[in-house]
């Protein structure tokens, strides 16, 4: 009789989305189903009819209890918090249900609504947590601007967190920076996002072109490359820069506006559904964010063969990029330094060929091959 497969289940709100969170799990758990055997199931609470965004391996199973806490999202204050404690109690019982039925070795959280209660859940297997996110940044509640109430709700909320956290076999971590702001813990492992794809080409740097890939969103700062863009356009001529991105563009096109930003060398676009060609067509890659998980966007771009200019956010470049070989790093925030950065590499090709080389190189350690491998090790250890 040959060893039963590891028993595997993913709970994770939805699949329908373009995200970065849905797009690594949806990496991790095909090539563990088609590379190690395992035998997977993803357990989702949104999305019921809507098609998965990244293909998923016939091997995995997907069961959708169909809580739809995005509902949610329509509700008034009050009326949140008893439509919410409806749907925790309902996706409580079909959880459990579930893995009771299913009596998986390992369960992954994505930490989400269940991690309030899935330690609590007596099916055997162990409980691993798995955040995408820096500690600083996780559910943000964002406390200057909240009342006393508000502020009060997020300490509670916090302290509780640290309670659940404690219980869990393992929490992982994306950087090791992050892993030593988890003080209390004495459980976290840190293990990188792998390498999203393996391109089948790489940039030959000809193209005077800068890109950058990111949602129209606060954190990944499209305001601050736009300030900083306006600083190195006129005295680098040649040069263009294009963004592309899911989300509104409305207020980033004001600011071309009235920044006078020169259009024609300046665009804005919608999301891209052929990141790698447009990794491949430029010659520097651009990330602006204000805080990163990890910032698998980077680990992409020097895959594809491009020196990468970024900020030095918390916490995810500085786990990725060695300042001065594979890259360049400004001070978080520092619009300045930024375009300087920029300025200094598309003023020297030579510089850019170096560290797009470096770069090549050095991303090979994010491979998907070698982080499986360390899943693989924290798996066997667990059971």
């Amino acid at each position: 009789m040959g060893k039963e497969p590891l028993k595997l289940v993913y709970t994770t709100p939805a699949l329908y989305m373009a995200g970065g969170v849905e797009r690594v799990l949806t990496l991790k758990a095909n090539y563990f189903a088609e590379q190690f055997g395992y035998d997977i199931t993803i357990i989702l609470t949104e999305g019921k009819d809507k098609p998965l965004f990244y293909p998923l391996s016939d091997k995995i199973k997907v069961i959708n209890l169909d809580i739809n806490f995005e509902e949610l999202w329509t509700c008034s204050f009050v009326r949140k918090i008893i439509v919410y404690l409806k749907k925790q109690r309902r996706f409580r019982k079909a959880l459990t249900n579930e893995l009771m039925s299913i009596r998986p070795d390992i369960t992954v959280s994505l930490l989400r609504r269940e991690i309030n209660f899935i330690t609590g859940i007596k099916d055997g297997s162990r409980k691993i947590g798995e955040m995408h996110i820096n500690r600083a940044n996780y559910r943000n509640f964002n406390t200057e601007q909240t009342n006393f109430l508000k502020r009060l709700f997020a300490k509670f909320w916090s302290n509780s967190l640290l309670s659940h956290l404690q219980k869990l076999d393992k929490l992982i971590v994306l950087t090791e920076i992050d892993r030593e702001t988890w003080t209390e813990l004495n459980n976290v492992v840190a293990i990188p996002d792998p390498l999203s794809f393996t391109p089948s080409s790489i940039s030959p740097l000809v193209e005077k072109r800068v890109v950058a890939i990111a949602r129209y969103s606060h954190e990944k700062g499209i305001d601050l490359l736009l300030q900083a863009w306006s600083q190195v356009e006129k005295s680098n001529g040649e040069w263009r820069l294009d963004v592309f991105g899911d989300g509104d563009r409305t207020t980033y096109e004001q600011q071309i506006a009235q920044l006078c930003i020169d259009r024609s060398r300046c665009v804005l676009h919608g999301r891209t559904n052929n990141v790698e060609q447009e990794y491949c067509n430029s010659s520097l890659f651009v990330l602006s964010s204000r805080f990163e998980g990890f910032g698998m966007v980077l680990t992409e771009a020097m895959a594809c063969g491009l020196p990468v200019v970024s900020f030095d956010c918390p916490w995810g470049p500085r786990s990725i990029i060695t300042d001065g070989e594979d890259g360049l790093l400004a001070e978080n925030g520092n619009v300045a330094a930024l375009a300087s950065k920029l300025s200094m590499l598309m003023g020297d090709a030579t510089l850019r060929k170096t560290m797009a080389q470096t770069a090549v190189r050095n991303v090979q350690r994010f491979s998907m091959v070698k982080v499986a491998e360390r899943w693989k090790s924290l798996f066997d250890e667990l059971i």
